[in-house]
Formats: C-alpha cells, structure tokens, sequence
C-alpha cells in the first residue's frame, strides 16, 4: 500500500518487540499498523525513548537487508524539502522494489556496511515512517564486484594537461580533497576517458565516485572506459535497461559496497556509495536528467546536494554549459575547467553560418532553403575525399507536419485537431494524436486535397540526400534504431539530435539543418538547448586542420550560432544567465509552478504563507484544460517557498480535496 499524503510528510515512532530486535536495524523494510492499515514503511533509525506516550508495534520486518542506507535517508530528506515533496517520494525513486530472490542469493554472499549495525535496546522505540507506505521504482543495471580499497589504480592525466586546471583538478582527487569544477569539453573529447582519469584519481585516494550520464549509449561509451581504466568488476551499472531482479542485484552490490565506483542514468542518482569521493554529472542540459515522477528531483540538482552534505568532490561537465552550471561558477561555488583558446583553435572543426552576408551574396536563395550551396558543396567534396558526412535534423519521421498544397494551412485531423503527418512517400496522412487516418482529408479552408511539407524529418532527408548523392551508403539514427559508431569511409548519416553515432577518425563534415525548428521554439532554453545539440553534434567532427567542417544553417549573428562560431559555450552561459538575471528567470531566481483545475490551484495558493517578497505570474493555460501559476521569489527565500507550497498542499491531502495539483520547484518549462 502507498500514501505519500503531503500532511504525513513527518517520522512516527514503532515500538520494536523482542523477537524483531535483532532484524530491526536501520534501513530495512518493515510492515505497521496505520490507521487500522498494514502499510509499507522504513524503519530509520532506533531511539532509547519517545515523546508519544501510547505507541503501537512494529508488525513485521520485510527483510533483513538494510536496503536504505542512513546517508541516502538523510539526502532524500534534503531533496524532498528542496522540491516541495514529501520523503516517501522520493524514497520510491531512490530504492528500487525488492526483488526477493534476487534478495536471498546475495544475503550472506558478504557482511553488510558498517553502517548498518543495531542500534538501541532489545525492546525499544524505532523510528519508522509514518509516510510508511514507501515503494521504490528507482532502475540500476549491471553488477560488480571489488572493494573499495586505495590500492593502486592507474593514472594517466595526459588527457587532462589540454585544461590548464586538469592535472589539479586529479591531483586533488587524489589528495581526498573535494575540489567543485565545471568543465568544458574540447571538441573531439574523450569525455568516457576523461571521467575514468577523475575516477581513478579518486579510487587512488580512496573513496569512491558516482557517475550520471543522461542515456544508455552514454552508459555503454562510460562503461567500457572505466572497465579499460579500472579493470573488470570495479564498477557497478545502475538503468532502466535491465528487468527487475538483475536491477536489484545490482542495487544491492552497490549498497554492500562491492565496488568503489557506480554509474549510470538518472536511476543512479541515489544510489549508495561507500565513502564517496566524488559525483559527477555529463551533458547537464538533456532534459533525461530531469525526473519525470514527483517530486521531479534534477539528476544535477541531486549529486551537488550529496557534494554539499558528503563533503565530496563535484564534477559537471558537457560540451555545451547550462545557465545553472555557469551560475556555479560566478557564485565561487565549483572554479571552471577550459582549455586555453590556442588549443580550443586547434580542436575545433572549420565552422560556417548559411546566412549571413558573404553566403548570402553568393547564393541569395541561401536564407530559404533547407540545403543551401554551402552545405550542398560542402557533403559533396566530403564524399569524395572518402570520409562520412553527418546530417544532425531535429524532427524524426518522414514528414512529421503537413499543409494544404494550395492555401498552406496546416493540416489538422478532423476528429481531435491534432497535425496530420505523412509516413512515406505513398502512405496516408494519420493523425499524430489520435492515430487515426485521414484518407479522404480535404482543407476546411479552400477544399484542396493535395498536401506539402510543413516539417521535413529525417527519413525524408535521408530519402532526399540519397537521391542527391546516387551511390553513397545513407545510414539513419534515431528513436527507432540508434547506431553507436559508423565505418570511416564516404557515406552520409541521418540522425536526429542525442543519436549521432561516433565515426572512426571523426566526420569529414557535419551539417546542422532546420535550425529554426530549435531556435523558434516557445521555451526558456531554447537558444541553450539549440546549443547544445550543435555542439554535441560538431564535437564528432576532425579538427579543422585535418580538414573537418561544420555548417550550420542559421544566421550568423544570432548569439547561439556566435557561440558555436567561437566554441564559447561559457560566453553564451554567461549571457543567458544575465539576462535571466534582468528577467528575473531561472536560476537567478527561484521559481515554481502550481499546475492544475483553475480552483484546485487558487485553493491551494490561497492557503499558502507564501514568503512576504514572493511573486504570483498567471494563470496561463496548462495541458488538458488544466492552468498553471508561476511563483517566484529570490533564490535566499528558495527554502521557505519550498515549505509554504508543501504545507499548503498537506493541508489540502488533510481535508481529502479531490482534484490533484502538482508542483514542481525549478521546472525545467515555464511556458
């Protein structure tokens, strides 16, 4: 059973009878009576005494395996407040759900932490939740097995000496001091190699390190890096790959601490570390760090509170910079990796804009079409110097959104009035929402039955360059199937931003279209997301010297493309984040929002002490007739913010209201 009510959002203390001492230790799963219920709960710690004068019996220890680990109660406690949520929230995302075979081949196979000793009398008062009902769905992967033991790990920091801060940045890892930096990649990077270099630095020291990435094809590139780095067994993987029992089994190798070091998706941002040493997170900015189940806790958000309360060494890394991670840097918090511009020079690929002046006075159709010259010449004397060209086309499909051939007015399902979207050449519009097909659509405008391309997708440019480039193998990555590298030689790849596969001595060209279908987008992020995408794309192609080109097909004056002109992701950090400043946006200020029924969000707001210095933005239209409030206030009042939204919402879960609201601290959207 599961209550994470917001008004039970606090510790009840359990009497622990005699025949249950010896397995009632902190952190083991338990079973209590609550308001005439058995219900699930964690048992937190074991006290002499308790305030309350009547209190009730522990029923029954789940398992014996303290499965929660005291400094993961203590961080979900801190994330919990942090987001407005209640602990049983966040519990449900940091241990996964018990697996019990899985749970009785590993029982006894090795001592359980020290942690995790009795403590208190035979027959005394344990705290348990009162929140009991805690399931997990948190997701590891992947098992390991070796000590975390300081014994000597090689150490290669030549990858480092390009930022002039590296080889301290290892030296104090080693040291087992806890340095903060947010790093920069060089185009070309290592990014794997270079976490293996940070993470064998700190094994050497001693302790142990956790690693986030945002995807499985990053956890399989970090994966065989540390296994080169570390050798086999000395690391545990942590997904949503693998089914439940392998998941647990994994779990539970890390919280016996059967390896220094564990990495792995968002899953792995709670996952136990035996005395940990370092966190670090890689690319920041992909919206798969942020969680989508509540209290919607950021992967980046979580390992830099674990930095604060461990003591530990913090790493934030990517090619792009995000406006949070630059604010790190100008509060003091983490000092900045980067490499010396004359190196940064001599990385970086040949980078051209499609629309400024000079390409526009030599192809003045250049600022309408998809493939301008520039682009076009550039993949033809790729292909025939015999090296692979990269095509980066944000949307996936064939023709995503269509139009009426005659009047241009977007094509819309009769039924729900959601985007008709074409699957081939000869297949039949279909409703991107509803799936239906609309085989006799005629425009409710003039009538016309013909239809155009609105957004082109990357089966039909695939379709398109294969026509244009008549004997060249097209490979496509996407959703559908993500390639992880591609043969050196000509050949052109299709792929959609996050699925670029890696190219055997790098592209001879990269080609960045379509990139208003990025930069137009209704969001907060949208110059930093387009930004992203670009560099993790150009990032894949040889140095300029060794003749590697990037084009974008963009205006050149556009402070996104400057930035990706420049290679000056932290310029353009910098200047988004003043400008949030003058805005009054995140992360220079504190923000939530409060989404819901028009009167389920007034009710809420209404009983909520909100901070005196406190803004209320809205209401603007949500999803499913639902509308949203904005609250803002000064990131010093974050805490009571944070506290007055979770005491309002208790007290709506205390008076059982009906219609749900949610609440998300820092959303990733605004709009």
């Amino acid at each position: 059973m599961d209550m994470p009510l917001a008004h039970l959002d606090r510790p009840f203390d359990y009497l622990v009878p005699a025949e249950l001492d010896a397995e009632a230790v902190p952190g083991v799963r338990v079973k209590v009576r609550f308001a005439g219920q058995l219900v699930d709960g964690w048992l937190l710690e074991r006290v002499e005494q308790s305030d309350h004068p009547r209190l009730a019996y522990l029923e029954k220890v789940v398992s014996p395996v303290p499965v929660l680990a005291p400094e993961i109660a203590r961080l979900a406690r801190a994330v919990a407040d942090r987001y407005a949520g209640s602990l049983a929230d966040v519990l449900r995302l940091a241990v996964p759900p018990r697996h019990a075979r899985a749970e009785k081949e590993l029982v006894g196979a090795a001592p359980p932490p020290a942690d995790t000793a009795p403590a208190g009398p035979a027959a005394g008062t344990a705290g348990g939740t009162g929140t009991p009902p805690v399931g997990a769905t948190v997701v590891p992967a992947g098992t390991a097995s070796a000590g975390p033991t300081a014994e000597a790990v090689p150490l290669d920091p030549r990858g480092w000496r390009d930022y002039p801060a590296g080889p301290a940045f290892l030296r104090a890892l080693t040291d087992g001091r806890a340095p903060r930096a947010v790093w920069s990649a060089l185009p070309g990077e290592d990014w794997a190699a270079r976490h293996a270099d940070a993470v064998a630095a700190t094994v050497a020291g001693g302790r142990g390190a956790l690693i986030v990435v945002a995807d499985a094809r990053d956890l399989d590139r970090l994966d065989a890096a540390l296994t080169g780095t570390l050798g086999p067994d000395r690391h545990v993987c942590l997904s949503a790959a693998l089914g439940p029992a392998r998941r647990y089994r994994a779990f539970l190798a890390a919280r016996r601490a059967e390896a220094p070091v564990v990495i792995g998706t968002r899953a792995a941002m709670f996952a136990p570390v035996d005395r940990l040493g370092l966190v670090a997170i890689w690319d920041d900015g992909d919206d798969l760090h942020a969680e989508q189940r509540a209290p919607y806790p950021h992967a980046r958000e979580v390992l830099l509170t674990r930095a604060q309360l461990g003591g530990a060494a913090a790493l934030v890394g990517g090619y792009a910079r995000t406006a949070e991670a630059q604010l790190l840097v100008e509060t003091g918090w983490a000092r900045e990796v980067v490499a010396d511009r004359t190196t940064v020079r001599a990385r970086t690929p040949a980078i051209a804009p499609t629309g400024d002046d000079p390409q526009l006075a030599r192809d003045p159709g250049a600022a309408t079409a998809r493939l301008p010259s520039l682009a076009w010449t550039t993949a033809r004397d790729t292909l025939r110097a015999d090296a692979p060209v990269l095509v980066q086309v944000p949307r996936r499909g064939y023709l995503p959104s269509v139009a009426c051939a005659d009047c241009r007015t977007p094509a819309r399902c009769p039924h729900c009035a959601g985007p008709l979207a074409l699957p081939s050449a000869a297949g039949t519009p279909a409703c991107r929402w509803c799936g239906r097909v609309a085989a006799a659509y005629a425009c409710p405008e003039c009538g016309g039955r013909r239809l155009r391309a609105s957004v082109t997708g990357a089966r039909r440019t695939a379709e398109e360059l294969g026509r244009a480039f008549p004997g060249v193998p097209v490979r496509t990555s996407g959703r559908e199937e993500v390639l992880t590298t591609v043969p050196a030689g000509a050949g052109l790849v299709i792929a959609t931003p996050g699925a670029e596969p890696v190219a055997e001595g790098g592209y001879g060209a990269v080609l960045l279209l379509d990139s208003w279908a990025l930069l137009t987008r209704a969001d907060l992020r949208a110059g930093e997301e387009a930004l992203r995408r670009w560099l993790a794309a150009a990032a894949l192609a040889r140095p300029g010297a060794a003749g590697g080109r990037v084009v974008v097909v963009a205006d050149g004056a556009l402070a996104p493309v400057q930035a990706l002109l420049r290679w000056d992701a932290a310029w353009f950090a910098a200047r988004e984040l003043a400008e949030r400043r003058e805005l009054g946006f995140p992360p220079a200020v504190k923000m939530a929002s409060v989404t819901g029924p028009a009167e389920a969000v007034a009710d809420l707001l209404a009983g909520a002490r909100l901070p005196d210095d406190a803004e209320v933005l809205g209401p603007v239209p949500a999803d499913e007739g639902r509308e949203r409030m904005l609250v803002r206030v000064p990131r010093a009042r974050a805490a009571a913010l944070a506290e007055a939204l979770h005491t309002a919402a208790g007290q709506r879960s205390a008076r059982k209201a009906a219609d749900p609201v949610r609440l998300q601290v820092d959303p990733l959207s605004l709009f």
